[in-house]
């Protein structure tokens, strides 16, 4: 017996579509702090005068700096059937460092929907594609995250 699918008309409108834009300022003090979090002790995250004779010639933020920016809200409704979600990993291609004093545009959209079951019943995988972009408009970096929505309730675990 077949199983009726989860992704409604109203889901796959929403593939392909940006979502608002949001936009932020990369300023020191915010990559100095978020350096020392992740244990970083690379100088041209911190110190001004090494990271001026570097070949980027200011501080820049490292490339997992970009983890701390949001894409703004969905532009089309996506409602999610499950409860619970998942992190599935992503995939990042950096173009260009994030310098301090750049500011960076956040669009995320849907590129893809697929069913699956698993140990954890039946799931729905859910890309999104991300894309950084610096006032120049260069893309600084893309970002492709797999999403695995699923409900506890129906899994067999």
């Amino acid at each position: 017996m077949a199983t009726e699918s989860v992704i409604t008309q109203q889901m796959q409108d929403a593939v392909g579509v940006d979502s608002a834009a949001a936009t932020y300022v990369v300023e020191a003090g915010a990559v100095r702090r978020f350096a020392e979090a992740i244990g970083d002790p690379n100088p041209l995250y911190r110190e001004e005068r090494a990271a001026r004779r570097s070949r980027y010639g200011g501080l820049i933020a490292p490339p997992t700096f970009l983890r701390s920016m949001e894409a703004g809200e969905e532009t089309v409704p996506f409602r999610n059937p499950y409860p619970e979600v998942l992190d599935g990993g992503s995939d990042w291609q950096y173009f260009e460092p994030v310098r301090v004093g750049d500011t960076i545009t956040v669009v995320s959209r849907i590129a893809g929907l697929t069913e699956r079951t698993g140990r954890l019943g039946p799931m729905l995988m859910v890309s999104r594609e991300t894309e950084y972009t610096n006032q120049l408009g260069d893309t600084v970096a893309k970002q492709l995250s797999t999403y695995i929505y699923y409900s506890p309730s129906t899994g067999s675990g």
